[in-house]
């Protein structure tokens, strides 16, 4: 259980667990890992799933799992259901809980899969946050200054990069060299935006991941799947700035390979990468908190406005599943629906 850190609400239940319960765990969150490639985050949500379901049925009265029979976690549901778990919850549980007893069949740990016969609420599916054109060109461009009027503000309106707006603010400023974490911060929303991809995947890339000849990144997405996607020149032109003017001011000897840096040297987080999109974003004066995977959101959907071919922006994504990129569809369609709307006579 050390090996898949967790709230101290689910380190009391999985202790309180039957030994043959807390070993089912361990062995679960190692083949997640180690064999199906799951993220530390998709194990540790899955094995949290797991310890809630045998709790459950330890409380029930059973000790062992075999208690793992499809009326035992259908009640499961349906008490996370009357404490007011949403319905997208309850689905990523079922699917968590079938993924567990399947497993356990397989090892031979039960003789009956009692998730197999186990159906969850069709998760709700709202429409994720999509930045228009405009507002990504204006979060582009805030990396230099937030004041009305600045060379940073102003370099938004003629579509300049955000690395543009970080040299516009140091030549105001008469800063004989930019802020390296300005840099950083535009070579974070240049390449989320360019290549959509995920902000783990961004905080894991390496120096050596980025090709700006080919202006491409090599990606290692989920289940360990490899890909590599394209970025566009203002993407080039951040993380080329980054790397000769940014980075060498903030490495340290424990640096290492990492592309992307914090300020005191190791390697980028998600969580710095969030708080540097949402600080960006009310900088640039969006009114609606803006995320890292707004922004994937945001490219996926403006590519597919461009003409892009949906397998095309998959490949990008790095989506398994084409149903996966087909919500931007959708977007698209509920934009084109608008736009009729509001300019057809007979709308």
């Amino acid at each position: 259980m050390a090996r898949t850190p967790r709230s101290a609400v689910t380190q009391e239940r999985y202790a309180a667990l039957p030994v043959v319960m807390r070993d089912a765990v361990d062995d679960f969150a190692r083949y997640l890992s180690l064999e199906r490639g799951r993220s530390s985050h998709t194990v540790r949500a899955y094995t949290t799933d797991v310890v809630s379901l045998l709790d459950h049925t330890v409380r029930l009265g059973h000790r062992d799992l075999a208690g793992l029979r499809v009326e035992v976690l259908r009640s499961w549901l349906a008490r996370l259901r009357t404490t007011g778990a949403a319905r997208s919850s309850l689905a990523r549980r079922a699917a968590a809980a079938r993924t567990f007893t399947a497993w356990a069949l397989r090892a031979g740990l039960v003789e009956t899969d009692g998730g197999a016969a186990l159906a969850s609420p069709k998760a709700h599916r709202e429409l994720p946050h999509v930045l228009r054109v405009d507002q990504a060109a204006a979060l582009l461009s805030a990396t230099g200054s937030s004041t009305a009027g600045s060379p940073a503000a102003e370099s938004s309106a003629t579509g300049s990069s955000a690395v543009d707006s970080v040299s516009a603010d140091a030549a105001s400023t008469g800063s004989a060299r930019p802020d390296p974490v300005l840099l950083r911060d535009a070579a974070v929303l240049e390449l989320l935006y360019a290549s959509g991809i995920r902000v783990s995947e961004l905080c894991g890339l390496d120096v050596e991941d980025v090709d700006l000849d080919r202006r491409t990144v090599r990606v290692l997405g989920k289940g360990g799947k490899e890909r590599t996607v394209p970025i566009g020149l203002p993407a080039q032109r951040a993380v080329e700035a980054w790397i000769g003017a940014g980075r060498p001011l903030l490495a340290t000897e424990s640096s290492g390979p990492a592309l992307l840096l914090g300020a005191r040297g190791s390697r980028l987080n998600p969580t710095t990468a969030r708080q540097i999109v949402a600080v960006r974003a009310a900088a640039a004066g969006l009114a609606q908190r803006t995320s890292p995977h707004d922004l994937r959101h945001s490219a996926a959907t403006h590519l597919l406005d461009g003409g892009a071919d949906l397998r095309d922006v998959q490949e990008l994504l790095g989506h398994a599943s084409l149903a996966s990129t087909q919500i931007y569809t959708h977007l698209s369609k509920e934009r084109l629906r608008k736009v009729y709307d509001q300019a057809h006579p007979r709308a």
